[in-house]
């Protein structure tokens, strides 16, 4: 049976200085491995490398794209290979955009161990990097127009940490990593509470200190929004043009009162109409997809060397 190892110091270093909780991330990369190997061997691996044998092994990209998760994987090649594995070189680094067939990383470690955790570390830094590679699209259609990206809470289940990180390497930013650190009053809360301004008095009540947004899904709403407080309000569903009045109003409303409101536009936006949207005034875009339909960047682990 494969058994786990710590992460490394240096990884935990990396994972730190990226934003990342590194007790976090290996109980997440042991709970992968575990999955993985269902409490038996690698079968393939051990029958078909010979114990002690010892490989180099590159982790390529196959696409452009920009990387995201090089030190989820280091921390996959540390829990299943630990001491063993004596070399991981960071040749690129999470947020570079990467040419096909780029390099990101080299590692030397036992062979057996290196295939045990090539699928684990795969299906995290492809998909890491997937997100923000999708992510630094929709960067760069909005270049100039004031407007930023920014994730939700429609995250893979455990995952949630780890995706909104690969957000930020592709230039996004993230909205509220939980229920608890923000408010958002949405069209269920507003039915439940009796209204804009009584679930706005409710949540203020509870928690005034945390960010409160309002979703809205006509002028009418928008204006009992502001009047409320709100300290940014959601376009739910806006055409451009509503999108351009709302904001009108909104900057209005900012300067005769002399309180900052955000604007956030939400609601199945694509980024075919990401320059469009950015360009009405908004500050935010909403955008789901980031991280529920990113496509994988695909990248391989492929031996270059056997000892």
């Amino acid at each position: 049976m494969t058994v786990m190892h710590p992460v490394s110091a240096a990884t935990r270093d990396r994972l730190a200085r990226a934003g990342l909780d590194p007790a976090a991330v290996e109980h997440l990369v042991q709970m992968a491995i575990a999955e993985d190997l269902a409490g038996g061997i690698d079968v393939t691996s051990v029958a078909t490398v010979p114990l002690g044998q010892r490989s180099t092994a590159q982790f390529a990209a196959r696409r452009a794209g920009t990387v995201a998760g090089i030190p989820v994987a280091a921390a996959v090649i540390d829990v299943v290979c630990g001491d063993a594995a004596s070399e991981f070189v960071y040749v690129a680094h999470d947020g570079d955009r990467v040419a096909a067939g780029a390099v990101l990383a080299r590692v030397v470690a036992p062979t057996r161990l290196l295939l045990t955790a090539e699928r684990t570390s795969l299906n995290l830094l492809c998909h890491l990097s997937g997100i923000a590679t999708l992510t630094a699209r929709w960067s760069d259609e909005l270049v100039g127009t004031g407007a930023r990206v920014r994730d939700t809470r429609k995250t893979t289940p455990g995952l949630r940490m780890l995706e909104k990180y690969a957000v930020r390497c592709g230039g996004g930013v993230n909205h509220r990593m939980a229920l608890s650190d923000a408010a958002l009053v949405k069209d269920n809360h507003v039915m439940a509470a009796g209204g804009v301004a009584a679930a706005f008095t409710a949540v203020r009540r509870l928690a005034p200190e945390i960010t409160l947004e309002i979703e809205v899904d006509t002028m009418d709403q928008l204006r009992e929004a502001l009047d409320a407080g709100a300290d940014l309000i959601m376009f739910d569903n806006f055409t451009v043009a509503e999108m351009r009045e709302g904001v009108a109003v909104v900057r209005a409303y900012a300067a005769a009162s002399g309180r900052e409101v955000l604007i956030e536009a939400s609601g199945g936006l694509t980024v075919d109409q990401a320059r469009a949207v950015g360009e009405t005034g908004v500050d935010y875009i909403a955008v789901g997809a980031l991280t529920h339909s990113a496509p994988i960047l695909d990248v391989g682990l492929d031996l270059t060397e056997v000892h």
